[in-house]
């Protein structure tokens, strides 16, 4: 019976497994063939690829660059507000937490619509890439907070706190060199959260963007729209090489930051 079961879990993970890679694994292919419809017996080529890149090389570095910048944000704002929430626990500070959420709670074109209601007539900001910033900000800055806020709250801040006071640390040494460090397990896996989050962001950003503002989503669903499907699959492939190791990399470290919490 035990054999049965064991055998079942492992199909049932085969096939989950196939289910997400073999259309990845068909798109890539597609990207590399000379025709799409004739298969792989019309031979490999590398045209695809850099055709996409001449035409979209700027949405590619546009959206890595957003994702960075929107870290960073993200990271300033949601640490130190993930640090207040945990060190003030009271109704004031979950109805706070609640409100931070509330983006979580609108779709994505809903949020947009009111960031171009309020800054649309704002021409130089309308069309500049921090507009779409905001937007990714406001869409990831809730990841970030209840990430570095769970693992705070698990840990007994108040005596960490006390005993770094009891040392003469001051309040910026006892939330650099005590806080942060014990919440890095929580603040790599928010991060990793809003990287994914703003790279893949489409709705969102598909308001936000302008002709000469393109993120990698929106360039997407643009050469599948417009250009032959061997472009579009090219550029699935770009995505691909660009976007898995950057993902891969940050989930080692986080998950080897929590080995050492740990």
């Amino acid at each position: 019976m035990r054999t049965q079961i064991r055998a079942f879990q492992i199909f049932i993970t085969l096939l989950t497994c196939a289910f997400l890679l073999v259309p990845a694994i068909q798109s890539i292919l597609a990207g590399l063939t000379v025709n799409y419809f004739r298969g792989l017996s019309s031979g490999f080529t590398l045209k695809w690829v850099d055709k996409v890149w001449g035409l979209y090389a700027d949405s590619v570095l546009l959206s890595l660059w957003l994702a960075l910048t929107c870290l960073i944000v993200t990271l300033i704002i949601g640490v130190p507000a993930a640090y207040g929430l945990a060190r003030h626990q009271g109704r004031m500070a979950r109805l706070l937490e609640e409100f931070i959420s509330l983006p979580l709670a609108i779709p994505g074109l809903a949020l947009a619509l009111a960031l171009l209601q309020l800054y649309g007539s704002m021409k130089g900001f309308r069309t500049n890439w921090t507009f779409i910033l905001v937007g990714h900000v406001l869409y990831t800055l809730p990841f970030m907070i209840r990430s570095v806020l769970a693992v705070l709250s698990a840990m007994d801040l108040k005596s960490l706190e006390e005993g770094a006071a009891s040392l003469g640390a001051s309040p910026w040494q006892r939330f650099r060199d005590v806080i942060v460090p014990n919440a890095m397990p929580g603040i790599l896996a928010g991060s990793l959260t809003v990287v994914t989050l703003s790279i893949g962001e489409f709705n969102l950003t598909w308001m936000l963007h302008t002709p000469y503002l393109k993120t990698l989503p929106v360039g997407l669903a643009d050469s599948y729209a417009s250009m032959r499907l061997e472009i579009a699959s090219a550029y699935t492939l770009i995505f691909f090489v660009l976007i898995v190791p950057l993902l891969s990399a940050m989930q080692w470290a986080s998950s080897r930051a929590q080995r050492i919490a740990s």
